[in-house]
């Protein structure tokens, strides 16, 4: 079974012949999805230079805390160099792979980077008008991005949007439902309209909007904290009506634990979320820069390839 093929089933939940894995930045060989980032926040030689504007300020090798130098501007959707390094990609590695268009940053993310984080939270609340016209310009930006994929060899869309706290979101659902949800929506069905799917990725705890999600259109659930999760709820829950994208935990286990402990992680995601003819793929990311070891990088990624 070939990568795309594999990773469809896996979403579609029809019996994938194993879980597909997503190598985020190395082992590409390996990997059943590639992601191509279609926005410069950290793409080429000016790497520290997003093209909205700001500039991230970095002491290690994380992606930094973006600062803004001056004012910022909203890109030429229509940039005729915005997917050369997609092209690159997917000649090297070919039709059999499953890629995703990468928006890198996204919606609320640009948003309270752009506007300022508390700024941002005040005015959601206290006055939406200040961040309205903000919104409208950046999903549009990404709906010009988003039609712009649908012909350049895409499966799906990459949306990144941080909403959960360690153990809440960061402002209430209802919030959430009124001012983002119909924003995501259109979006999610221009993707659909147009052949691709979508994937979203979210830190944090955000049990009470995955519903919503789901309702709008999200067809891989990225949470990168599954440890903040009850993972037997998830799944009975919603395992079957969105297909989770799961690391092992970058907070607890791929950090610290041993292969045994990672494996049964694996089985457990694989028990409860995987067991539906699919609704599984495993992340798997090199990490170093907060103390993966390499060791503990290839348990993580042959626990996910490893048959169930």
């Amino acid at each position: 079974m070939i990568s795309k093929e594999r990773v469809k089933r896996a979403v579609n939940f029809k019996s994938p012949d194993r879980t597909p894995i997503i190598c985020f930045n190395r082992d590409f060989e390996e990997s059943d999805i590639l992601m191509s980032d279609v926005v410069r926040h950290f793409m080429g030689e000016k790497r520290d230079t997003s093209e909205f504007g700001f500039v991230w300020d970095r002491l290690d090798g994380t992606m930094g805390h973006p600062s803004i130098e001056s004012n910022y501007t909203i890109p030429d959707p229509a940039d005729p160099g915005r997917f050369c390094n997609a092209a690159k990609l997917m000649q090297q590695y070919g039709d059999d792979k499953y890629y995703i268009a990468g928006l890198s940053l996204s919606g609320f993310t640009l948003i309270s980077i752009l506007h300022g984080f508390e700024n941002t939270l005040t005015d959601i609340y206290a006055a939406p008008a200040n961040i309205e016209q903000l919104a409208d310009q950046i999903f549009g930006f990404e709906e010009e991005i988003i039609r712009e994929s649908s012909s350049r060899g895409f499966s799906a869309v990459g949306f990144f949007d941080d909403w959960g706290t360690q153990n809440n979101l960061i402002i209430s659902g209802e919030k959430w439902r009124e001012f983002f949800k119909p924003r995501y929506k259109r979006q999610f069905d221009l993707c659909h309209s147009l052949g691709l799917q979508v994937y979203f990725h979210c830190c944090g705890y955000i049990y009470d909007i995955i519903g919503d999600f789901i309702e709008i259109g999200v067809d891989m659930l990225n949470i990168s904290q599954p440890n903040v999760f009850d993972i037997e709820k998830l799944g009975k829950n919603f395992g079957g009506k969105v297909c989770f994208v799961c690391p092992v935990s970058y907070q607890t286990t791929s950090l610290s634990g041993t292969k045994e402990e990672i494996y049964a992680e694996v089985r457990r995601m694989k028990d409860n979320l995987g067991c539906y003819n699919g609704g599984l793929i495993g992340y798997v990311e090199e990490y170093k820069s907060i103390g993966l070891s390499d060791e503990n990088y290839n348990h993580c990624k042959t626990a996910f390839l490893e048959p169930h």
